[in-house]
């Protein structure tokens, strides 16, 4: 939806009042990250990195530094620089690959995971009882719904800027 028009159906209408309401939560998303990356004392790069590991660990996925560059789109220097910063503030640790003691995964400290939490923890409640008032049905809509749209999203990025992973910078709303 590049350009203001006029919905043509009820239809229409829906699709813009959705998107309108999406535009809405990202920016509330995006203050919500603006606060704890100053509650956290670190910038945007580094809490994405942080966020990124909560959601895979999450899901049993183990994370490599090059998962992680290739998530935060930035290049291998940055990606090492980033976990040298987010090492020495206790963050997270490098350790070996549960299954291929050749190559290193990152993990988050309990130190990190405490101080997410305490930040993002009260957020997290109250959007998991907004959540709890959809029917299961509702809630796999939702949820697929919003698995898309990141997915367009991303992909629609990922094309802008093609070839150009020196200058690219990082997504913010991972």
């Amino acid at each position: 939806m590049t350009e203001r028009s006029t919905p043509q159906s009820i239809h229409d209408l829906a699709v813009r009042e959705v998107l309108e309401e999406v535009r809405a939560f990202t920016d509330a998303i995006d203050r919500m990250h603006s606060d704890m990356k100053g509650d956290m004392e670190m910038n945007a790069t580094d809490l994405a990195a942080l966020r990124m590991l909560i959601m895979r660990e999450s899901r049993g996925e183990v994370v490599s530094p090059h998962d992680l560059a290739r998530h935060l789109r930035i290049t291998t220097a940055s990606t090492t620089k980033l976990l040298d910063r987010l090492t020495r503030a206790g963050h997270l640790d490098r350790r070996p690959h549960p299954h291929d003691g050749r190559s290193r995964v990152v993990v988050l400290t309990d130190l990190s995971r405490q101080a997410f939490f305490r930040n993002f923890g009260h957020s997290l409640d109250k959007m998991r009882r907004v959540a709890e008032r959809y029917s299961d049905e509702e809630l796999r809509v939702i949820s697929r719904f919003l698995e898309e749209l990141g997915r367009a999203v991303s992909n629609d990025e990922h094309a802008r800027s093609a070839g150009t992973e020196k200058t690219r910078r990082p997504r913010e709303g991972a």
